[in-house]
């Protein structure tokens, strides 16, 4: 996959490279190489997971989500990820992509 034309060289390895609406292919590689670079659990969690906790109810076979307070350490670094992971991909995008996506509460 070839750079875009007009590349800019000395591009930060803190921050994650940009989405400008354009080269989706090349920013999505770049992304997920960010991401793995972090920590690839991350990236587990934004390809495989539709993040909510739940709890059993009785011997019923409903799950229902857990409350805040019902969370214990698992579930809170679980938590954690989700929203770290969700930080960098919001932190990756541009603002006309934001408005679509910022009502997510997943990574996913």
């Amino acid at each position: 996959m070839a750079a875009p034309p007009n590349f800019e060289e000395g591009q930060s390895t803190y921050r994650p490279p940009r989405f400008n609406g354009q080269y989706y292919g090349w920013w999505k590689t770049r992304m997920r190489d960010f991401i793995m670079a972090e920590d690839s659990k991350l990236w587990d969690i934004i390809c495989d997971r539709i993040f909510v906790l739940t709890k059993n109810l009785g011997d019923l076979v409903v799950a229902i989500p857990k409350t805040r307070k019902e969370f214990n350490d698992a579930n809170q670094k679980a938590i954690e990820k989700n929203f770290h992971a969700k930080k960098i991909l919001v932190c990756g995008i541009g603002p006309d992509e934001y408005n679509r996506i910022s009502a997510c509460q997943s990574a996913k």
